[in-house]
């Protein structure tokens, strides 16, 4: 039921569907992501009581069975067995894209192994949601998920991160965002950030500043509340080094180590040629010969 239409869902082929759900506002569900879950022979899902909600506001009579990380190891060989079968089976996340931060990878593996057909029946995604609305590059980005819970962890998975060029985007527990960004503060320096709270749902929220300026608001406010989507802004592009800048690097290395290893390591500093810069660094000596 769309508003107080009655749809009716066509048949499904045999395949593992992966419907992405709202996010919040329940009024985000595509057309064909209704008619799959109302058509699907088997509609598996992480929590079948939050399912049952979005099934329900549209007058969808499935009867989820539950498909999640506790019992992926049992579950999984059934889902399988029933497409084998000829069945459709579509799977859904209590919220958004299948897959992302979520135990599906697994099922699409098995699925793809069994040479089961595997479609994608696109929509809402926090992730999206949130880079779109950061006001960051969004050419280049990178979903790193969640990140460690104990603090040296956190900070080596970012330090890990630190030199990636794109839009680093994390999922965060409120009771951990203030301390999370402090430590962001720490390793990223001054960097561009938003948090993205509760998108799409009646209190949404996207605050943006520098990495200190958002540790420094959540260290003070209350515990937050809803789902948290942090999005930082890429490293700065560090300016290239001009042909003075590279000589004076060529002569520090060739008085630590022989020339053609000066040259092959000045090389993978600056991205230049061995060849190009070995002869430079053969001039150079020369002239101060």
């Amino acid at each position: 039921m769309v508003g107080q239409a009655e749809i009716p869902a066509r048949p499904l082929e045999a395949a593992l569907y992966l419907v992405a759900t709202p996010i919040g506002n329940l009024g985000d569900i595509t057309l064909r992501a209704l008619e799959t879950l109302a058509a699907a022979d088997v509609l598996a899902c992480e929590d079948t009581r939050v399912t049952r909600v979005l099934l329900d506001r549209y007058g969808i009579r499935q009867r989820p069975t539950p498909y999640h990380e506790h019992n992926a190891a049992e579950a999984g060989p059934r889902l399988i067995e029933a497409l084998s079968e000829g069945r459709s089976v579509a799977l859904v996340s209590d919220a958004g894209t299948p897959l992302v931060s979520d135990p599906g990878f697994r099922l699409v593996e098995q699925a793809l192994a069994a040479g089961i057909r595997v479609v994608p029946i696109p929509g809402p995604s926090a992730v999206l949601a949130a880079l779109t609305a950061s006001g960051l590059p969004s050419d280049t980005f990178l979903f790193a998920g969640f990140l460690p819970v104990k603090d040296g962890q956190r900070r080596a998975r970012l330090e890990e991160l630190k030199a990636v060029p794109a839009t680093l985007i994390f999922f965060e527990s409120p009771r951990r965002l203030a301390d999370t960004l402090a430590a962001m503060a720490d390793v990223y320096g001054e960097r561009k950030a938003a948090v993205g709270r509760e998108l799409t749902k009646a209190f949404e929220e996207m605050r943006t500043g520098t990495l200190a300026e958002l540790a420094e608001f959540y260290a003070a406010a209350d515990t937050p509340k809803g789902e948290i989507v942090v999005c930082v802004g890429p490293p700065a592009a560090e300016a290239p080094l001009d042909a003075h800048d590279i000589d004076r690097l060529l002569l520090s290395l060739a008085a630590e180590m022989p020339a053609s290893k000066a040259a092959a390591e000045a090389a993978r500093m600056t991205g230049g040629r061995k060849p190009d810069l070995y002869r430079r660094l053969m001039d150079l000596k020369a002239d101060d010969a």
